[in-house]
């Protein structure tokens, strides 16, 4: 399923994405959506991070170490 959106962009960035649409041959549609999914991949793992610090540091969560991951899953022999 699609939904369509209505977004405003500076005539310079709409001018650069018409020329690499000409250039290339694929759709504004096709970068638009590239472009939205890299930069929300990021800012999802800067969110999560975020989150996990402040958790960590708020003592909500706690952290294990490397050696208790091995320990704990008998990985021991692999290293």
């Amino acid at each position: 399923m699609t939904e369509s959106i209505s977004v405003r962009l500076p005539k310079e960035l709409v001018d650069r994405l018409n020329n690499l649409a000409e250039q290339t041959g694929r759709t504004k549609t096709y970068y638009i959506q590239e472009a939205l999914e890299d930069k929300i991949c990021d800012l999802e793992m800067i969110y999560l991070a975020k989150k996990r610090d402040e958790d960590v540091r708020a003592g909500r969560s706690k952290t294990t170490t490397l050696e208790e991951v091995i320990a704990e899953n008998g990985l021991s022999d692999l290293i």
